[in-house]
């Protein structure tokens, strides 16, 4: 089957897809997410459904605690946004990359591609990932607006019916 029938199958099979997005902030708050807040127009402009949204703050605890209720909830794609840089409070990473089953390692390494054109050699600060958790696909990206557009403009949006078909299948 060629790589056009396959994609074309995935996205009659997966119409739309159920969301979910964990802003990881310890100083954003709902009305100030912008990353968030972009993540949720991107997604329903391409017909998908966000039925969660939260902003938590940088605590392995809690991300992972939100994490499992998404899931648990049914959300097929759980996005995050921040925490992916390497400060110290940074903790995203971490904490979702252990409670993954199957990793997708060419989600970051496309999006760090894409980032460098952007912004140079900054882009090795991020650890943007991406994986499956019980049959949810989860990608964590950077805080930063920016990324957050280049992440689900040229990497999420366009794949994201065929991404969740192959969790399904």
């Amino acid at each position: 089957m060629s790589h056009t029938v396959h994609e074309q199958i995935a996205r009659s099979a997966v119409p739309s897809v159920t969301c979910g997005i964990i802003t990881i902030s310890d100083t954003r708050t709902p009305e100030t997410d912008t990353g968030g807040a972009l993540i949720r127009t991107m997604l329903e402009g391409a017909g998908h459904q966000v039925v969660r949204y939260i902003v938590v703050k940088d605590e392995p605890d809690q991300i992972v605690a939100h994490v499992r209720a998404f899931a648990d909830a049914g959300c097929q794609v759980i996005i995050t946004s921040g925490g992916t840089g390497i400060a110290k409070r940074d903790s995203t990473f971490e904490a979702i990359d252990a409670l993954l089953e199957k990793r997708m390692p060419g989600f970051g390494e496309i999006f760090r591609v894409l980032s460098y054109q952007d912004i140079g050699p900054a882009a090795m600060l991020s650890r943007a990932t991406a994986g499956v958790f019980q049959r949810s696909l989860i990608f964590c990206l950077p805080g930063s607006p920016a990324a957050v557009r280049l992440a689900m403009e040229k990497l999420i949006v366009p794949e994201l019916a065929h991404l969740v078909w192959e969790t399904i299948r």
